[in-house]
């Protein structure tokens, strides 16, 4: 049941193979019920706990889509996806099986497993809202702790040879920071059983407070139980009783119940065996059918996700310039590819167009999006530099595909008499094709910047944020020629 999540969540296999763009398909906009980071090449859902944080900044209609998705799942599952949905969980549990001494739960690891709650409060609660009342997104457990976008988007992603290339320049001290925490949670996890679900996981510790009312997980028929204790002892994590809010749900504990006490919630089709003798026929087919359905949702969204994923650009040039020499690419000293993108404004994405290679003039393009903290932070630069040099320099601020539908009311609250130029990525293949064209179907992340001189030769590309001294000396530069 693990692997076949991990593999659902994460269907997009032409993103392994190309490296190409992280997945923007319209289910891009649902979140998955467990860990699994929005950046991982194969993902085509996004994570709740990444929306969340996100969510503080994005408008009422975002974060009561996720508030009330992250209830759903509570109420539904509780810690139960910990255990049976979360990719992250099972690398955990894989590692778990190397053969070596292990550390046994105590009064410490108890007390330990107090700390996500604590984790919860301060870096998916207090630090976005801080930052939000600032109009500066900051998703703080993402971009400090999480080893799972680490590991699933970072490490995935450095590991292509075309991904790995274009964002190696780019790494900084963070990085550096949440690689050693990455390497020494999952060695811990060898040792610890679920190290980082146990202690660490802010969504494992929101699901724990729903795990008493969920419709599915596990829980004690109190006219059958002995208080033997046996449950709680077997048991791997920090539980007090059968349930709690440390519970995974597992159910390893139902194998070693005497009087078999411990059932489970929901459909029938949970049940053991050996509980039922009289259903195993009806079991069987209810089984298998439900085993058909799974095969046939992963088949689906693994083709969902391959004929929407990113076309890569030919590598053979479109066409010349008006010159006729420079050839049209993604790389400094090369045409700028053109296309006609829509205009938007504070009310709507409008029927107007603009080419960003044809303003005659040094050209800014600032790949963004509402939804990424580190574009909205960096925002304000591009309009300085387009207010600063207006007579001289055409800045725009190209949105992605991804939560689109934000744009205007974010330029009507942040940029309503703004100098920039927004334009929106849709594209007629419903992805953000300008941004593919652009960084030759790799992802480098957003925000990406591309810098033209007057006759649409790119000058300058900046790999994730930039600085306003940076912009301004880029500017500058063309400006002298």
């Amino acid at each position: 049941m693990q692997l076949y999540f991990a593999l659902l969540f994460n269907a997009n296999i032409k993103g392994y193979i190309t490296g190409a763009n992280v997945f923007q398909g319209n289910s891009k906009t649902m979140c998955v019920p467990g860990m699994n980071c929005y950046s991982c090449p194969g993902a085509v859902g996004a994570c709740p706990l990444g929306s969340l944080q996100g969510a503080f900044t994005a408008g009422k209609s975002t974060l009561f889509y996720v508030a009330g998705i992250l209830l759903l799942y509570g109420l539904m599952f509780g810690r139960m996806i910990c255990g049976w949905f979360c990719p992250f969980g099972l690398i955990q549990d894989l590692l778990h099986k190397v053969k070596t001494p292990k550390v046994k739960k105590s009064p410490v690891t108890r007390l330990l497993s107090y700390l996500k709650y604590v984790l919860l409060v301060f870096f998916v609660v207090i630090i976005p809202l801080m930052y939000a009342f600032k109009d500066t997104p900051l998703p703080g457990f993402c971009k400090y702790i999480c080893p799972a976008g680490t590991f699933e988007g970072g490490m995935l992603q450095l590991s292509h040879k075309l991904a790995g290339n274009m964002y190696f320049g780019s790494l900084a001290y963070l990085f550096t920071w949440k690689f050693m925490l990455m390497v020494s949670i999952l060695v811990g996890c060898i040792f610890i059983f679920r190290l980082f679900c146990r202690f660490i996981c802010p969504l494992g510790a929101l699901y724990g407070l729903f795990n008493r009312f969920s419709v599915f997980g596990i829980k004690v028929d109190d006219s059958k139980c002995t208080q033997c204790g046996l449950c709680v002892s077997h048991c791997k994590v920090d539980i007090k009783t059968v349930g709690d809010q440390e519970c995974i749900s597992c159910g390893e504990c139902a194998q070693v119940c005497p009087t078999k006490a411990i059932i489970w919630k929901g459909p029938r089709i949970f049940v053991k065996d050996n509980e039922i003798p009289q259903k195993k026929n009806k079991q069987l087919i209810s089984r298998s059918i439900v085993a058909i359905i799974m095969v046939a949702a992963l088949v689906g969204v693994g083709i969902y996700a391959w004929k929407e994923g990113p076309e890569l650009p030919s590598d053979q040039p479109a066409q010349q310039t008006q010159e006729g020499e420079i050839p049209y690419g993604t790389t400094v000293g090369t045409a700028c590819y053109g296309a006609d993108l829509a205009i938007a404004n504070s009310e709507t994405i409008t029927q107007e167009t603009a080419d960003p290679t044809q303003t005659g003039k040094v050209t800014v393009i600032n790949f963004w999006g509402t939804w990424c903290g580190p574009c909205v932070a960096e925002l304000p630069y591009f309009d300085q530099i387009a207010t600063e040099y207006a007579d001289s320099v055409t800045v725009f601020a190209v949105h992605s595909l991804i939560a689109n539908n934000t744009m205007a009311a974010f330029i009507k609250e942040h940029y309503p008499q703004s100098n920039l130029i927004f334009l929106s990525d849709f594209g007629e293949k419903n992805t953000s094709e300008y941004y593919n064209m652009l960084t030759g179907g790799v992802n480098v992340g957003y925000p990406y910047t591309v810098i033209l001189d007057e006759n649409g030769i790119i000058t300058h590309t900046f790999l994730n944020s930039v600085h306003y001294e940076d912009l301004q000396a880029a500017v500058e530069a063309n400006l002298a020629k």
